[in-house]
């Protein structure tokens, strides 16, 4: 448990604002990478993983942990410095893992044609993350983007059809983190 205590901000109101603002920047211009700091979760979490939590989780917002990061340490370091309370699948307002441990994305809240912003938001761990391979256009993107995905596309794809229903994404490697909106279509 003392492990948990440790990895979250030093300086919470700074280092926190800077994050968010990350993560904001990258959902509105989908496709583009960002860099952002002040996490040390425990493996497997990645510090981008570990930030987005930071930022986006709290007391009131339930965590769905998927595949590896259903782990013990994982579990403890997000109980104390977020206070998301664990979740199912088909609960959850936020969900963390590996693009196999999440599928299938149905599982997860899409929303309602009445509230469609009452989906999850998926936060997807990458071996890689880089401005190459598919090609993304939508809002937010001047003409196109390129964006190394994880396979199959298939269930990105059929995600982007549900429009304005569906979950948004986070992809997340290292300290990079990059954000695909349901309104992005992947070409």
């Amino acid at each position: 448990m003392s492990a948990a205590l440790s990895g979250g901000f030093a300086d919470p109101a700074i280092e926190g604002a800077h994050a968010f603002r990350a993560a904001l920047e990258a959902m509105a211009r989908p496709g583009t990478i960002r860099r952002v700091a002040g996490a040390a979760p425990p493996a497997p979490l990645s510090p981008a993983a570990g930030v987005l939590l930071l930022v986006l989780c709290d007391g009131t917002t339930p965590l769905h942990l998927a595949g590896a990061w259903d782990d013990g340490a994982v579990r403890d370091w997000v109980r104390f410095h977020t206070g998301a309370p664990p979740a199912p699948a088909g609960e959850a307002a936020f969900a963390l893992g590996d693009w196999p441990s999440l599928l299938p994305l149905e599982r997860f809240r899409a929303g309602t044609a009445e509230y469609p912003d009452r989906s999850a938001t998926l936060i997807v761990e990458m071996g890689r993350l880089a401005p190459e391979g598919a090609r993304l256009t939508g809002p937010g993107i001047r003409e196109a983007a390129h964006l190394s995905l994880p396979e199959p596309l298939g269930p990105l794809r059929e995600n982007a059809a549900r429009y304005p229903l569906g979950v948004d994404l986070f992809l997340t490697c290292g300290a990079h983190l990059a954000a695909l909106p349901r309104s992005t279509r992947i070409g």
